[in-house]
């Protein structure tokens, strides 16, 4: 295997926990791989199931097994990266130069030793006096090494065996008690153990800096496929959004064209019939021109003025003074474009509030309610899912938590930073109130707590008053009556939005909020208003909009 594939292999099989290389490997529902032991200590220190890697949030811990193909690419990277390292140390050893024996005549054999005091190499024939006679055995002996002298002082032609940490320079023993009399000097080995300790420091350090590097290759590139499926996402979006304003236009344009030429055809049709009616009386005035002609020729004076009369005056006709045809096309244009205008504008907010409904649904959170804060008339669910009003007050611990008048529950799950959002069933229901609240509002106030109090909801009373609880109160004009409401929660933006799902609409947002704690979910089913009111708030699954 290439040193670069290498690289690539060790890359590929770093766990971004312990960035160690992957022992028992598993994968996520999201398709990032961790070690077994490194996900589950993540998962158990903190409150969400959420991957280190892309930040996904799983509402139920996802059940882990190993990843047997990973596992068995780690063990075949294992061996490589051995059998690599064993190679490479082997090319180490047989990359040092040999050292002859100085002492050697003719052919020179290689040097087992160098002896720091006689500043001679040995080979293993040669050494033997080191090893077997008193006074050579405390000679200083070490691996063979060339150029000998350059480990001896110049000055006093002894060995450098002593390290002077005020000059950082090697001195032999003369020069510790001369020159180097007043400085901190330590043996050579001992300098040697710290600065190589030192020095093992400083590579894993580097070793630390490189892989904080890889991991942060592996977060851009993770980022830019994040970037690359939004984009592909909003190139959808615009393509469907300005494909159906297209379709807008060219409607609009067909139906001024159809317009006009409907003006084209009622102003022909017109036309013909006055022309009809003109050729008409001038076929009567024809003949009777014709009749008068032959009686002003007639001889016959009785038979003349019997006639005269009847053919004096003209045959009754129409007055055409007035008549004209002129049609009207002023103004149609106009028209057309200040209705093509409106649906625009109707159409362009609707398909903006499906996208930013679309959008705000990503941040989607399992929403469960906290039974220790519900109101003692309250009746939950078993799966945390659903409340409604009882009639029967339950005899529960008056805690700090629970809401003790007013008719209310939180959720369990909180934000202190980042956007959440959940959906709620509120069909069949005639009043209601939802939105957030922050973690230090009064449980013991005895009315519905508003945005004063710390509480950014909306409510619906009656059946058809919908208001938002800001300062002041906003009475909301809806078109139509919402059966599922969405909340969405921008904790940085300070915002907090409410939508009609079905509908795709927004029905109001608080903005420019300054949230300082903690902010959970506030639901209130409301009383039973003689069981007109018993439905439940259900919390609904969130299914991304089409």
């Amino acid at each position: 295997m290439s040193a670069a594939s290498c690289l690539r292999s060790e890359d590929q099989f770093l766990c971004s926990i312990c960035l160690d290389v992957f022992t028992d490997p598993v994968s996520t529902p999201c398709g990032h791989n961790f070690c077994k032991n490194c996900i589950n200590e993540h998962w158990n220190s903190n409150d969400q199931y959420l991957c280190p890697m892309c930040k996904k949030v799983f509402n139920t811990r996802p059940e882990l097994h190993i990843n047997t193909f990973i596992s068995e690419m780690v063990s075949q990277f294992r061996q490589e990266a051995q059998q690599k390292a064993s190679s490479s140390s082997s090319e180490q050893q047989a990359a040092k130069p040999e050292v002859p024996c100085d002492v050697c005549t003719g052919t020179k054999l290689k040097a087992l030793k160098s002896c720091l005091v006689c500043l001679t190499s040995y080979c293993e024939t040669h050494l033997e006096p080191h090893l077997t006679m008193s006074g050579l055995k405390r000679h200083h002996l070490m691996d063979p090494v060339e150029n000998l002298e350059d480990r001896m002082c110049m000055k006093h032609d002894k060995p450098l065996e002593l390290f002077c940490k005020t000059d950082q320079t090697c001195v032999c023993m003369l020069c510790s008690v001369l020159d180097h009399k007043t400085h901190d000097v330590v043996p050579l080995k001992e300098e040697y153990e710290g600065k190589k300790a030192e020095l093992g420091k400083t590579e894993a350090e580097i070793q630390e800096m490189i892989q904080k590097r890889r991991l942060k290759i592996e977060e851009i590139k993770h980022s830019v496929d994040l970037s690359e499926e939004a984009a592909d996402r909003e190139k959808a979006e615009g393509v469907q959004v300005f494909t159906a304003l297209k379709e807008s236009v060219e409607r609009s344009l067909n139906e001024l064209i159809d317009t006009i030429e409907e003006k084209q055809r009622t102003t022909e049709k017109q036309a013909e019939d006055f022309i009809k009616e003109l050729e008409q009386e001038i076929s009567e005035l024809k003949k009777r021109s014709s009749e008068v002609e032959k009686l002003s020729h007639s001889e016959d004076h009785h038979h003349f003025l019997q006639n005269f009369l009847s053919l004096k005056a003209a045959p009754p006709t129409k007055d055409w003074t007035e008549v004209s045809v002129r049609p009207s096309y002023e103004g149609t244009v106009v028209r057309a474009v200040a209705q093509l205008e409106e649906t625009l504008s109707k159409q362009m907010k609707k398909l903006f509030v499906e996208a930013e409904l679309k959008r705000v649904q990503q941040y989607a959170v399992d929403v469960t309610l906290d039974p220790d804060t519900a109101h003692p008339n309250l009746i939950l669910s078993n799966d945390g899912k659903q409340s409604n009003y009882g009639d029967v007050r339950k005899n529960l611990p008056d805690n700090p938590e629970r809401f003790s008048y007013c008719v209310s529950v939180l959720g369990k799950q909180s934000l202190s930073s980042g956007r959440l959002y959940f959906e709620v069933q509120v069909k069949e229901k005639t009043d209601w109130t939802l939105g957030v609240a922050r973690e230090s509002i009064n449980r013991k106030i005895k009315k519905t707590p508003i945005f004063r109090d710390g509480c950014w909801n909306i409510w619906l009373r009656n059946g058809n008053e919908y208001i938002a609880c800001n300062s002041p109160s906003v009475h909301l004009s809806l078109k139509s009556r919402p059966q599922k409401v969405g909340v969405f929660v921008d904790y940085e933006e300070g915002l907090v939005s409410f939508y009609d799902v079905d509908a795709a609409a927004l029905i109001y947002s608080f903005t420019g909020c300054s949230f300082t704690e903690k902010l959970y979910p506030y639901f209130s089913p409301c009383f039973n208003d003689g069981c007109k009111n018993s439905a439940p708030l259900i919390i609904c699954p969130v299914n991304q909009t089409e």
